[in-house]
């Protein structure tokens, strides 16, 4: 029997065991171990809350799950409650699925100012996330800024101007809802180094903003290139920029603007022990479509500044890693003997819930070829003694699917359901928070 221990219960983690399953078959156990009591990570924390589309690929998950060879252990932190060198003792392999959970800093002077946020953090609040549901995001000063031009900052300005009643038929907490319906912001300014050729959304998450109610898109006509110019880029992309386009020619009038300050970046943060506003520098693109400053400045006025600039791997205590790329250092995904990453842990923040299919499978087979034999180790058994001995309560699948049924009971006539109500106390207690 092979024993198999993935940290990470997200998509990187799933996929992993579902190719172990098809490389070894009925002999191999796999037991998936995640802080949180709640399986699917990012796909329960990160996506947003409005796109429940995109949340139905964990019933693919579900069957993995519910399988005689993977067992989900939640609840359960790796270097507080058992360390990665005991795993290792105790597992043939050791499969790092931990994402890249942790913010990117902006890194100019102010950043640390509270109203500053990384957008895991928010994105983290709006979906109920037990360690960011205290966030409490000032949203009553007279705007926005969102830094970045991907679909995460698409998500937070969307969330940030829709209605409550735009949220109907979402999984959004009922804690965020209440708080972004008293909301008084009157922009949101999405922030980017560089020109709209050079955005990283897509076209279903861009065209969403042209559908709100009480919010529009404005795009500065003078900030395109010559139209012919599109005709060189990729149709998603092509097609991107042909919202941006019709934007720009067509800009409503709303209660609230989401504007797309294109060429421009943040160079610091100011105000009175809070953030006021952001000092913006107007940019310029080189040969190499690089960004750098023209030394042309203005403020924009922003009680909340949600940094949207990428995300890093954090570090665990005895792996190697990549302090410049922020992942754990790994030639294709084997870091030492034994011991694997995938997905963001091992490629850093790149690509599509789907890219973790092909990395999870890579793993399956990276460890079948360098553990052809068994080793006669303890695996699951040898982990739920340790776990017991040290006094962990481990939440099961099963448990998890009691919790998921009580929330969706409580829920009425299409309102929002509190999620993680019983996770959330959990790790309150874990944590010594009254």
């Amino acid at each position: 029997m092979h024993h198999i221990a993935i940290i990470g219960s997200g998509p990187a983690g799933y996929y992993t065991a579902e190719g172990c399953q098809k490389t070894f078959g009925a002999d191999v156990r796999v037991d998936i171990i995640d802080r949180l009591p709640v399986p699917y990570g990012l796909i329960r924390t990160g996506v947003a809350p409005d796109h429940q589309s995109i949340k139905g690929v964990s019933r693919r998950y579900e069957a993995v799950a519910l399988s005689d060879t993977v067992r989900f252990v939640g609840n359960v932190s790796v270097g507080s409650d058992v360390s990665i060198e005991e795993l290792r003792g105790l597992y043939d392999a050791v499969v790092l699925a931990t994402g890249a959970p942790s913010d990117r800093r902006l890194g100019v002077p102010g950043d640390d100012l509270p109203g500053v946020i990384g957008s895991a953090a928010f994105v983290g609040w709006y979906n109920g996330h037990p360690d960011f549901a205290r966030l409490a995001p000032p949203l009553h000063g007279p705007g926005a800024v969102v830094v970045g031009n991907g679909n995460v900052a698409l998500d937070v300005a969307r969330i940030l101007a829709k209605t409550g009643d735009e949220f109907i038929g979402s999984d959004i907490v009922e804690h965020a809802l209440g708080e972004l319906g008293g909301a008084r912001l009157d922009t949101v300014t999405l922030l980017g180094r560089r020109g709209p050729h050079q955005i990283a959304m897509t076209p279903k998450e861009l065209g969403e903003l042209g559908h709100l109610s009480r919010a529009a898109p404005h795009v500065d006509p003078a900030d395109f290139p010559p139209v012919e110019d599109d005709a060189a880029l990729d149709p998603g992309q092509r097609k991107s920029v042909t919202h941006l386009r019709d934007f720009a020619a067509h800009p409503q009038s709303k209660p609230i603007n989401i504007v797309f300050d294109f060429f421009a970046m943040p160079v610091r943060i100011e105000g009175d022990g809070k953030a006021e506003r952001v000092i913006v520098e107007r940019t310029a693109l080189d040969a190499e479509g690089r960004a750098s400053g023209t030394g042309e400045t203005y403020a924009i006025p922003a009680s909340l500044v949600v940094s949207c600039i990428g995300y890093r791997t954090p570090p665990i205590e005895g792996v190697p890693y990549d302090e410049k790329l922020g992942r754990f250092a790994n030639d294709e995904g084997r870091i030492a003997p034994g011991l694997y990453a995938v997905g963001w842990a091992r490629r850093g923040p790149t690509g599509t819930i789907g890219t973790n299919r092909p990395d999870g499978f890579l793993a399956a087979e990276n460890i079948a070829a360098d553990l052809p034999g068994t080793s006669g180790k303890t695996g699951r058994a040898g982990l739920d003694a340790l776990l017991a001995e040290r006094g962990v309560e481990v939440v099961t699948f099963r448990d998890w699917q009691k919790i998921e049924a009580a929330e969706v009971a409580a829920a009425r006539d299409g309102a929002p359901r509190e999620k993680f109500v019983r996770v959330d106390a959990m790790m309150a207690a874990r944590n010594g928070v009254s």
